[in-house]
């Protein structure tokens, strides 16, 4: 049933024009001493706080309901089971399979484990100082870098660090040639990852690092580059003997657990990259085990529904507090808005509601000095997503006691500016209030009035915030596999098929059908803008 036709939509809709819309937090937390308790949850290595959410007791009820109304569990389950949940591609979708433990019984865990096996042995024997290799590049786009590249730095404290890690994606030459410039030939292994070893962007930045390669004087290609592909043939045509393969029910944007993960092995290697997977595994049997009601990732992705088709929230901000987590924000910006940036049904029918949000957002506390201007005072509410890690990984490192102690405050600083953040969002500042204080930098020549109302905040604004006791491999991956599962469950809310990416392709059809007439000049048939740039361009 599709989610619009369902009685808890309906419920939903008479709920918010008589309650939500006009929902207040501080209201509600004023008349409810136990709403953090009542609105925290907890998964593996994973606590949330969704009491600065607009949600009462009636909202969550409704939500769940419509969870068991649209089917959201069956749809779990028939994942999990691996059936062809991926409709319009007929495949299975089991990126759960690839961490589940070996003794499990999981869908084609033979195969995963033998390629797992090889993986990490190999990525070992590149850990270990006698493979000659200090500099690592990885040669990917998409889902075959994002993971990776996010990964290799939020787990640095548990890296190698003899070896340093490179992620190359751009098909613009200005990201490989300063790479290139600093590199030893003769001490770097290259990981070219595509699974089909077509990627346009992918095999150009390769061929690049093979000419650049040859041009070192350096002649074993077959030492010094991998892949990890499906097309063994066509990585053995360009020279390369080591693959690791994965399968087609691994879709790019849930690769890293596959040999698509292969950098992140080499970087932390086997005894870590385990511990990322059981992070994940623990997430997954949450989903698969825990009711609805104390469900989080389900909890999550019907708080996105909620503000996205209720409230017409468009956008969410994901702020991590913590510089290892810096490339969360981009990698959740491709996990979600590839997966639900959707316009059509399971039936391929236009919808009439809206699907995913806009996903964006920067660390703090840079973010602070940014764009968090606009979150507290613009015209738009955005829904804001606070990560914070309780521990720092500074044990791990050889530092002086002075700098310990330094280190330490600047841990409480930082966490007190999440929680800062979180708050003022909430409570705003009222005009009288600002009136009340004395601004130094305000204009002396400009009303107080006029001043007082610059500097009130309507407050109210929304926020959900996250909790890692620290960041080590698995509450990484717990972290990670949760956010898979909320965008599987707004998806299967939404009744749309979270797991293909036909949005990506035209582009692709169109560059190859522009490219040779950017060398030749033939605009026939162009639309004038087209041609106009084209002519400009050449």
């Amino acid at each position: 049933m599709r989610c619009d036709d369902t009685a808890a939509w309906a419920a939903l809709r008479a709920h918010f024009d008589r309650d939500g819309r006009h929902f207040d937090l501080r209201s509600a937390f004023a008349s409810d001493g136990r709403r953090f308790e009542r609105l925290s949850f907890e998964a593996p290595h994973l606590f949330a706080d969704l009491s600065k959410n607009w949600l009462d007791d009636s909202t969550l009820d409704l939500l769940l309901q419509l969870a068991r109304e649209v089917g959201v569990e069956a749809r779990r389950d028939a994942m999990f089971a691996g059936s062809p949940v991926n409709t319009t591609e007929g495949r299975a979708v089991l990126h759960t399979a690839l961490r589940a433990p070996r003794d499990a019984g999981g869908p084609h865990s033979a195969e995963i484990h033998e390629v797992l096996d090889a993986m990490l042995a190999y990525a070992e024997q590149v850990r270990a100082a006698a493979s000659g290799f200090d500099d690592v590049v990885n040669i990917g786009i998409g889902g075959s870098d994002l993971g990776a590249q996010m990964v290799v730095p939020a787990l640095a404290a548990y890296a190698e660090p003899r070896l340093r890690m490179h992620f190359v994606a751009n098909v613009d030459g200005h990201e490989l040639v300063p790479l290139l410039a600093r590199l030893d030939a003769r001490r770097t292994l290259f990981v070219v990852a595509s699974k089909t070893f077509t990627t346009q962007e992918t095999l150009a930045n390769a061929l690049a690092a093979k000419a650049w390669f040859h041009a070192q004087g350096a002649t074993d290609l077959a030492r010094h580059f991998v892949a990890t592909t499906t097309n063994v043939q066509a990585a053995a045509a360009f020279g390369i003997d080591t693959c690791f393969g994965f399968w087609d029910w691994v879709g790019g944007r849930y690769s890293l657990w596959s040999a698509i993960g292969l950098p992140i092995a080499i970087a932390i290697g086997a005894e870590h990259f385990s511990a990322l997977l059981a992070g994940a595994h623990a997430n997954d049997r949450h989903i698969a085990e825990v009711p609805l009601a104390r469900n989080l990732p389900v909890l999550l992705g019907l708080v996105d529904v909620w503000y996205r088709n209720f409230h017409g929230l468009a956008s969410r901000s994901v702020a991590p507090y913590h510089q290892g987590l810096a490339r969360l924000p981009a990698y959740l910006q491709q996990l979600e808005m590839e997966s639900n940036g959707k316009r059509v049904g399971l039936d391929g029918e236009p919808l009439p509601y809206a699907t995913a949000p806009v996903v964006w957002g920067e660390p703090g506390t840079n973010g602070q000095h940014a764009y968090f201007q606009m979150l507290h005072q613009g015209s738009d509410v955005i829904p804001v997503e606070f990560i914070a890690v309780r521990q720092t990984s500074h044990e791990r490192r050889v530092l002086p006691e002075a700098m310990r102690v330094l280190l330490a405050d600047q841990q409480r600083k930082l966490l007190a500016n999440c929680l800062a953040q979180a708050q003022a969002l909430m409570l705003g500042k009222r005009a009288d209030e600002a009136l009340a204080e004395r601004a130094p930098t305000a204009s002396p020549t400009l009303d107080a009035q006029v001043i007082a109302r610059h500097r009130s905040f309507p407050g109210n604004r929304p926020s959900t915030t996250l909790v890692l006791e620290r960041l080590d491999p698995a509450s990484l991956g717990a972290l990670i596999a949760c956010y898979e599962h909320r965008v599987f469950t707004s998806g299967a809310v939404w009744g749309i098929n979270s797991f293909d990416q036909w949005g990506v392709e035209l582009g692709k059809a169109l560059c190859s059908a522009l490219l040779p007439r950017l060398e030749s000049g033939d605009a026939s048939g162009l639309d004038g803008s087209t041609a106009g740039l084209l002519a400009r361009l050449r």
